[in-house]
Order: C-alpha cells, then sequence, then structure tokens
C-alpha cells in the first residue's frame, strides 16, 4: 500500500491540472531525479502532448468565464486522466491493484475537479479578471509544489491534498451560499422596483 498516498496526491492535483501532473512526472522520470514513475509517462510523445495542452490550460484558466467552459468540457478528461496515472504509479510498485489504484485517482481527481469548477464559477461572478489569474496562477503553483514535493515525502503529500481538499469543498459551499443570498436580494430589489413603478405610473 506504499504507493497510495502518491495515488492520492496525482489524483488531487489530477483534478486541478491533469496536463501538468503528467508533465511534471514524465520530465522527473525522464531526467533520473525519480525512478517511481511509470515509463508510459515519461515517453517523448506523451511529454510533448502534455505539453501542448498544458500551455492551452494555461491561457484557458485564466480568461473569465472561458475558464468554466473548459473546466466543463475537462470534467471527464481529468478524472480519466487521474484514475490513468493511478493505475500506471499502481503497476509501477506492484503494492496496489490497478483497479483500486484507478479507482482512488480517479475519484480524488474527480472531487477536486468539482471544487475547482464551483470556486471558479463563483470567482467569475467578480467583474474584474485579475482575480481568475490570481487563482489560477495559485492552482499552478500549488499543484507543482505538491506534486514534486510527493515524489519525495508522499504521505506528508497526500496529508496535504487531503486537507485541501476539504478546505475547498467548505470553500466551495460558504461561496455557493452567498452567491445564492445575493441573487435572492436582487431579484427581490428588482421585483419591489418594478412594483413601485407600476404603482406610481398612471392608470389608464
Amino acid at each position: 500500500m506504499s504507493v497510495l498516498p502518491m495515488v492520492f496526491t496525482s489524483g488531487w492535483a489530477s483534478g486541478i491540472n491533469a496536463y501538468a501532473v503528467v508533465l511534471l512526472l514524465g520530465v522527473f522520470g525522464a531526467t533520473g531525479l525519480s525512478d517511481d514513475v511509470p515509463s508510459a509517462l515519461q515517453r517523448p510523445e506523451v511529454l510533448i502532448a502534455a505539453g501542448v495542452l498544458f500551455v492551452c490550460e494555461a491561457v484557458a484558466d485564466k480568461i473569465p468565464y472561458v475558464d468554466s467552459v473548459w473546466d466543463t468540457a475537462h470534467t471527464v478528461i481529468r478524472p480519466v486522466a487521474g484514475a490513468w496515472v493511478g493505475a500506471l504509479l499502481a503497476g509501477q510498485s506492484g503494492s496496489l491493484s490497478d483497479i483500486t489504484a484507478g479507482l482512488i485517482g480517479g475519484g480524488t481527481a474527480l472531487a477536486s475537479h468539482l471544487v475547482k469548477a464551483g470556486t471558479r464559477m463563483a470567482v467569475n461572478t467578480s467583474p474584474e479578471p485579475v482575480s481568475n489569474m490570481l487563482v489560477s496562477l495559485a492552482e499552478d503553483l500549488g499543484v507543482a509544489g505538491l506534486v514534486t514535493f510527493a515524489l519525495f515525502h508522499p504521505l506528508a503529500a497526500a496529508v496535504i491534498a487531503a486537507v485541501l481538499l476539504l478546505a475547498g469543498v467548505v470553500v466551495v459551499a460558504f461561496l455557493v451560499s452567498r452567491i445564492r443570498r445575493y441573487l435572492r436580494r436582487r431579484a427581490r430589489r428588482r421585483e419591489e422596483r418594478r412594483l413601485a413603478a407600476r404603482a406610481e405610473s398612471p392608470p389608464g
């Protein structure tokens, strides 16, 4: 079960930016910085594809509303990537079944993806684009830092990933409740203005 923390962490990170996870792990393996990276992730065509798609995501993820469209399109891609990376890591280690690792990696990726998508929809209610860029940059740095940390300290990285996932769920729930209250107040004020305008209008 020694690979389980790495599977969990890579699943969390895949739900945020799957291409960054594949690219980072592949580069670490190809350069010899880690012997635990499966050879499938080190193949040149995988690294090139992951690099190109990472650049595309880095741009799309920082544009308001485009990021939400991108997230919607990746609702399946990110969990599948998390499951694939998890299964590869399990196959490399041999300490966890591929199916179990795939389910853990994919399930964790789906959970973190939903948190990311929900957070972005909430951020998009802000009229300025700076918040999108800051959140996206924080996500990119978080994924890079935690995946790198996980290669050398997998258990500690898994604990951090679990805390971040739980905190993300709490933040999304809070943001959703605030947005709902704001929308209800705005609809109530609009209705009050409509009724006031009707009362002031002359009859006939």
